[in-house]
């Protein structure tokens, strides 16, 4: 017979191999168009490179980016951390579908997972309030631009579209200012910008739990995105243990 643990790590590997694409592939062929398009429509932003957006895949963080997720997640359960979740930057939304799936997995249903992206791309860097943005193009490229109708049809797909799920729209220096009563577990920034990371630390790190997690997508690949936690971290006299999980994904506890 299998046990519920079990059960629960099967059901969780399922979710996170369909939500990579890893059952069946991204194709070969696909990656090639969209980026022969990337360099037809942006050759000033895609000179130097191109990137490679799984053209069927709901994340592109990885499986030992969901992996993170799912333990630091399940961590916050077991050690009866409170508080929600919540992502600033969803793209797709498959990172914040697993956060909920592994709310399920585990038959939670007092917590939310806040869904905040502006679901039109990124914007505009703001060069001269924040120059390390300043020579920053993501904001062309259309392939981050997901609307928020589907990102709310991907949660439905895989059944897990309810009220525990709440969706903020909006550039985060307009919708994270909001969040003035909300507690939460764990914070996942995936804004890439110097001014998306300043924004989601300034208003949501406060309102982090004690020994709560905080997940940076792009510590490691932006120094944009680098620059922002260690300027914040420092604006606090925190000094943090920086936990690496791949090139470009690292976390960090807050202090409990």
């Amino acid at each position: 017979m299998i046990s519920e643990t079990s059960l629960q790590s099967r059901y969780l590997d399922l979710i996170s191999n369909s939500l990579q694409n890893s059952i069946y592939g991204e194709s070969k062929i696909d990656m090639k168009l969209q980026q022969l398009l990337q360099r037809l429509r942006h050759p000033y932003a895609t000179r130097r490179q191109t990137f490679d957006f799984p053209t069927r895949a709901l994340t592109m963080i990885g499986d030992s980016g969901l992996k993170n997720i799912r333990d630091l997640v399940t961590r916050t359960l077991s050690d009866n951390i409170p508080g929600d979740y919540i992502e600033t930057g969803v793209w797709r939304g498959g990172a914040s579908i697993l956060i909920r799936a592994v709310l399920a997995a585990h038959s939670i249903k007092d917590r939310k997972v806040y869904v905040a992206d502006s679901f039109e791309g990124l914007p505009k860097p703001n060069g001269q309030k924040y120059p390390k943005d300043k020579r920053d193009r993501l904001f062309v490229f259309e392939e981050l631009a997901v609307s928020q109708e589907t990102v709310v049809e991907n949660f439905d797909k895989y059944g897990l579209l309810d009220d525990q799920v709440v969706f903020l729209k909006g550039f985060f220096s307009e919708t994270l200012p909001r969040l003035t009563t909300e507690r939460f577990a764990l914070l996942r920034l995936d804004g890439d910008m110097y001014e998306s990371t300043m924004d989601a630390l300034t208003n949501l790190y406060d309102r982090l739990s004690p020994g709560g997690y905080v997940i940076v997508d792009d510590y490691g690949a932006l120094n944009s995105c680098r620059q922002a936690v260690h300027d914040f971290l420092n604006s606090r006299g925190l000094a943090p243990t920086i936990h690496r999980v791949n090139e470009g994904v690292h976390w960090f506890q807050k202090d409990a």
